[in-house]
């Protein structure tokens, strides 16, 4: 009995070591002998033990943080991007077979396809075109991962860093844009305003009585503010006869 007691021992502990559970995410690639043997779970499987190894994986969403990149955009501005990549594995036995570490390689593969796509971009189109660069680079990231048996559903650039002197050229841009948008209204008044005073011109040329009750009206605006002086328009050709008649004395 007691020498039938370290192998009771031995046997009891491979059989509990045999026993693996996996959570309803994930999934254990087998491989017995080195060759692989199928992908197991959810729920309880039977690992032999030194001759059976298991690899799990994840089948929920990771969240990728691409850490920032320097950027040469094609306009020649040095910007700082970073991004932000979810993504899944949808079969888990190429993503052990295909590549070595598809955590690490996706991280990778983010960046220097971060720094590629941004570089062929003006500056401009990279702060108003952020859908656009989101959409493309989620298409080259699930082309390049779906032979690792990896989904990459979703990319948002996240933060566009720009250097003092660009900010300060681009306020500068801004305000004189402002600038040259407040002279275009004003001189738009202007042509309104002299067009309406043209016509109010020939109607009050064609009634000589309502320019008179106009000049009243003036005073009468004049008297209401407590204004001791009063203004008496002249005519001008009034002035012109009386120049001439100094001149011709």
């Amino acid at each position: 009995m007691f020498g039938l007691s370290p192998i009771i021992i031995v046997i009891v502990v491979l059989a509990l070591s045999s026993i693996k559970i996996l959570q309803e995410y994930e999934r254990g690639v087998v491989f017995t002998l080195g060759r692989y043997a199928g992908t197991k779970g959810p729920g309880l499987i039977i690992v032999v033990p030194g001759i059976q190894k298991v690899v799990t994986i994840s089948l929920r969403t990771i969240v990728l943080d691409v850490p920032s990149q320097d950027v040469i955009t094609h306009d020649n501005v040095t910007v700082k991007v970073n991004a932000v990549v979810y993504y899944r594995v949808l079969d888990a036995s190429k993503a052990v077979l295909q590549v070595e570490n598809f955590y690490y390689a996706t991280s990778q593969l983010a960046q220097t396809t971060l720094r590629s796509v941004l570089g062929k971009m003006e500056l401009d189109d990279l702060l108003s075109q952020r859908d656009k660069i989101n959409v493309e680079l989620q298409k080259i990231l699930d082309h390049a991962t779906e032979p690792w048996g990896v989904k990459v559903s979703t990319v948002e650039v996240k933060n566009v860093d720009l250097p003092e002197s660009m900010q300060r050229a681009m306020a500068k841009q801004a305000e004189a844009e402002r600038e040259r948008r407040a002279k275009v209204i004003h001189a738009e008044g202007e042509l309104e305003a002299s067009v309406s005073l043209a016509k109010a011109s020939e109607i009050l040329g064609h009634s000589p009585a309502s320019l008179q009750l106009r000049y009243l009206q003036t005073l009468a605006e004049i008297a209401t503010e407590k204004n001791s002086t009063i203004i008496f328009p002249v005519p001008i050709d009034i002035i012109g006869a009386l120049m001439k008649k100094v001149q011709g004395n």
